[in-house]
């Protein structure tokens, strides 16, 4: 994409950017993330005289823990995002708005999850530490175009808050569901926001924003994907069904690419046209692989259902 359309569509988009912020704004509600932290758990540890962590001090189970470490090292690496989004939309007008908005919406969630974890003793503080200097040190980088990276991030926003909403219910905790609950209600305005600008950009640019969702749709990955163990937590994740194959087709790319008619639209040609059929092998390969994933977990579930009763 030459950077003369992506210096127009910035342009175009502008009073769009100027929309959506507006109507963010009226609908976001402002929150607190010390009121989701049960501070009277808290206490002292060794090196200011009180007791380091134990495992047994958890009431979090191995794969709410992996949930839960994943989320918030992904949610770490504000900084990296931040320069991604400012690289590409620029500091000036209603873009620049947006990128603080959005940085500081963000940033909430971190706070809020390394406190509830650290309070509670979810989980080890001196791991998640350890975690939290090597993934920020790698940081999160990308080559995408302008209309590549708001494609992607109305895919990645949507597949963050079901990450986060599926993994509160695996807690098993109240208090973690509701917080993960909040933070997965910004995630969805999020999206909202960003499902908007490229329905915009649909049809100011067809063509360059259909190969561009065509792109990130066959090349997905998410932000934390660069964090050590990022694979094998994955297939932890998966196999409990916090965010796996069926959730990623059903509940993320299928409901925004049918948002922007994807495959209704009589305005494309060219290269546009090609990429929404690439699009449309992709999706039903998808949908056979996460139905495939989805049988082989439930005979999986039975095998060990039976050997437990056995």
């Amino acid at each position: 994409m030459s950077d003369k359309l992506v210096t127009n569509l910035l342009h175009e988009l502008e009073p769009v950017v100027e929309e959506n912020l507006e109507r963010h704004l009226a609908i976001t509600k402002n929150w607190n993330p010390h009121d989701y932290v049960p501070w009277s758990e808290g206490r002292d540890f060794a090196f200011l005289g009180g007791e380091d962590w134990d495992p047994e001090q958890s009431r979090l189970d191995p794969v709410a823990k992996v949930a839960m470490i994943t989320n918030l090292l992904t949610e770490d690496n504000l900084p990296s995002y931040h320069r991604e989004i400012a690289t590409q939309f620029g500091l000036d007008g209603a873009w620049g708005t947006w990128v603080g908005r959005w940085t500081a919406e963000e940033g909430r969630h971190g706070i809020a999850l390394r406190d509830y974890l650290v309070v509670t003793r979810g989980v080890d503080p001196v791991e998640l530490e350890v975690a939290r200097m090597a993934h920020m040190t790698v940081g999160h980088e990308v080559d995408k175009n302008m209309l590549e990276a708001i494609a992607y991030v109305s895919f990645q926003e949507l597949a963050t808050r079901v990450s986060h909403r599926n993994t509160g219910k695996a807690t098993g905790d109240p208090i973690a569901d509701q917080l993960l609950a909040r933070i997965a209600t910004d995630e969805n305005l999020h999206m909202i926001f960003y499902r908007n600008l490229v329905a915009a950009a649909f049809e100011l640019a067809p063509n360059e924003t259909m190969r561009a969702v065509t792109n990130e749709v066959t090349d997905f990955s998410m932000p934390g994907a660069t964090m050590e163990g990022f694979a094998r937590n994955s297939v932890t994740i998966a196999k409990a069904g916090i965010y796996d194959l069926r959730l990623h087709h059903d509940e993320v790319v299928a409901p925004i690419l049918r948002n922007w008619k994807v495959f209704d639209r009589d305005d494309l040609s060219g290269d546009g046209a090609k990429a929404r059929d690439e699009l449309a092998e992709f999706m039903a390969g998808l949908d056979a692989q996460a139905t495939k994933f989805v049988e082989q977990r439930d005979r999986l579930r039975d095998r060990l259902a039976a050997r437990a009763g056995s």
